[in-house]
């Protein structure tokens, strides 16, 4: 069966691809588009061409499974030359998305229109690549450098409104009538002589040599070791200042490179992995709970990020808090959270009005008797959450599922307190839950196969990806967390200060360095769980007393103004503080340390080393199903940079 089709309209050819689910520029379709330039340039009774796609979206980009394989002719760049060669007008006609490779053979047409909800981008970078088809040529020649940096070095798409404004779409069609605006659009252009080709037109806003320096100084910050950003922006501005033969050229050069290298395998790596951390094997074929109502039980920080994730899916939610002033507090921070939505234009009023009727809350845990699902997000105390739990069993539906946000406690325990555990499992977000897109979704003694495929689903529609981790203290993250966290709390007795731990992360290319999160997260998180853990503590075991000591004063992080670092007047900046810097030199005295000073390279590798132990172990405990997921629980969960795979893959640790 053909990919591209080839039929006429009174002097007007449609070509139209046909390659779900999003028509990917397989070798395939570039051979049938190749063929189709050549044979409509041979044929007198066509005038003009519509390029327009069958399914849910416009070409969304190449086929990443090709990226491994020998390249085939025709390559990409040839086929959009070709385009660009006809002898007659070719108009793209837009729907769904237009991305990557797909975009960039609409700059080779000679006119583009959209529907209104169509988007563009060039979203290479994620993939440690630039456009390697002439995008970072062609795109500054027909909306300018500043707004082609952007496009290719974030990735983020823009809108056909958005398209249109900056010159990149020359029509915007109505919702529904795409193929019919692009015929009328076409006919209206079919006597007029052909525009200029793009890769033929001049870049106007070619900025001098110090200007360029500073952007792309700039792309390089926010980079954070990441290449292609860089790389892009270099392109883009390299193809204002070459001729086009030889930006087109320059422009493959580095395609090609980035292509090898280890930064665009970990970013493929990344890319296929967060798609199969859903795919459990048992679970294909069950059949899945229908949730519409929510309970989360704890109006906190987390409870209310929970609470907002589930309103901004759709869900109905009841939150459940000890008292009056609790439950006003806790819905005081979902309205916050969910007007901060509104102000940024994720959300419209008139969702935002339907959330506000979608939630209250109650003081009494009656008010849970129909709910589907309810998720409590409590204190980390054993005996407090079991409490919770045979609450929810009095009054609770016996189908309704039951799930904790524990961070590190014993979920069979807790689903063994519970009546029917077979519905009880865990969903531990991460913080802030409406934001971060991983869940670890723990899979107990006694959980059925209806109720964890249901905790995927639910993952899906809160747009989290989901990670499977079987039952141990700290799931996956967690405990990888605490055993790194224990190397930097040895390096800083040995003499490392908290700042050379945490810019070295930084310039590794996390987000945050690991005390700094600590700050952010608070510290009285981990200071009970080490509290809890202390009379199971092997006495042979190297116990660092520095965090305990700085909790001991109050000093819980950022929420406290005072953590390892000082923020003065509820900065979330934070700078060294003296009282820590005692702290650490007396527990370096007690212990008979004499401070010696890390390299950068040597606090990053110790770090690494130390998670990728952890994580292998869990892997040969059955704790984690893949090298994979542990990769995912970091990256998403944790700022690991995507660049470098995944802890798992950055220590050489792999699938088979």
């Amino acid at each position: 069966m053909p990919v591209v089709t080839v039929t006429s309209q009174n002097e007007i050819a449609i070509v139209r691809v046909n390659n779900p689910p999003v028509n990917a520029l397989s070798h395939a379709v570039r051979s049938e588009l190749f063929e189709a330039c050549e044979s409509l340039d041979k044929d007198d009774t066509i005038k003009a061409v519509v390029l327009i796609c069958d399914g849910r979206t416009f070409i969304a980009g190449a086929d990443i499974r090709e990226f491994n394989q020998a390249p085939k002719e025709p390559h990409l760049p040839d086929v959009i030359n070709r385009i660009e060669m006809s002898t007659k007008p070719w108009i793209a006609a837009v729907h769904g998305t237009a991305l990557g490779g797909g975009c960039e053979v609409t700059l080779g047409c000679h006119y583009r229109v959209a529907v209104k909800s169509a988007k563009f981008g060039l979203p290479e970078v994620h993939l440690g690549l630039i456009p390697g088809a002439g995008g970072t040529v062609r795109l500054p020649r027909l909306i300018g450098i500043e707004s082609a940096i952007s496009m290719v070095t974030t990735g983020k798409p823009i809108s056909a409104s958005e398209a249109h404004q900056n010159g990149l779409v020359d029509a915007v069609a109505p919702d529904g009538e795409l193929e019919a605006f692009a015929i009328s659009f076409t006919r209206s252009k079919m006597t007029a002589s052909l525009p200029i080709a793009i890769s033929r037109r001049p870049v106007t806003d070619v900025p001098d040599d110090k200007t360029s320096k500073e952007i792309l100084a700039g792309v390089s910050a926010k980079a954070r070791g990441q290449l292609s950003p860089v790389e892009a922006a270099a392109s883009v501005l390299d193809s204002g200042k070459l001729d086009v033969v030889e930006a087109f050229s320059s422009e493959r050069e580095r395609f090609v490179q980035l292509k090898e290298s280890e930064q665009s395998a970990a970013l493929r790596h990344v890319f296929f992995s967060e798609r199969q951390t859903s795919k459990i094997g048992k679970l294909e074929g069950i059949k899945t709970r229908n949730v519409q109502s929510c309970g989360v039980i704890g109006g906190g920080t987390m409870g209310a990020g929970i609470a907002s994730a589930m309103l901004l899916a759709g869900y109905e939610v009841i939150m459940i808090e000890r008292d009056e002033e609790a439950a006003s507090a806790g819905a005081q921070r979902v309205a916050k959270t969910l007007d901060g939505s509104l102000s940024r234009g994720l959300i419209s009023q008139e969702k935002r009005d339907a959330m506000g009727e979608a939630f209250s809350t109650s003081t009494q845990y009656e008010a849970l008797t129909a709910t589907d699902l309810v998720v409590e997000a409590v204190f980390e105390d054993m005996k407090v959450k079991k409490q919770v739990f045979r609450k929810l069993c009095d009054v609770c539906r016996p189908d309704a599922i039951l799930a904790t946000n524990t961070s590190y406690l014993n979920v069979n325990e807790i689903a063994a307190s519970a009546t029917n555990p077979e519905r009880v499992l865990g969903l531990h977000f991460f913080s802030p839950a409406h934001i971060m897109k991983l869940v670890e979704i723990i899979e107990t003694e006694t959980v059925s196969d209806e109720t964890l495929a249901t905790g995927f689903a639910i993952a899906k529609k809160l747009r989290k990806v989901p990670v499977l981790s079987g039952v141990c203290d700290g799931f996956i993250g967690n405990r990888i967390l605490a055993n790194y966290r224990k190397q930097c709390d040895y390096m800083l007795e040995d003499g490392a200060s908290p700042q050379d731990i945490d810019t070295a992360m930084r310039n590794f290319g996390m987000a945050m360095g690991p005390f700094e999160m600590q700050d952010m997260a608070g510290l009285d998180i981990g200071w009970a769980n080490r509290k809890r853990l202390a009379p199971t503590r092997d006495p042979k075991e190297r116990y660092v007393k520095i965090a305990d000591r700085i909790c001991e004063l109050g000093r819980f992080g950022q929420k406290t103004e005072a953590g390892w670092y000082q923020y003065p007047e509820g900065s979330r900046k934070g700078i060294p503080d003296p009282v820590v810097e005692e702290i650490i030199a007396e527990e370096r005295k007690a212990a008979g340390i004499v401070p010696r000073s890390f390299t950068m390279a040597e606090i990053q590798s110790r770090i690494l080393q130390a998670m990728v132990s952890e994580g292998q172990k869990i892997l040969d405990e059955g704790i984690a199903r893949s090298a994979a997921d542990i990769d995912m629980v970091f990256i998403l969960g944790y700022g690991f940079p995507r660049w470098r795979g995944g802890p798992m893959f950055a220590g050489g640790v792999r699938d088979t």
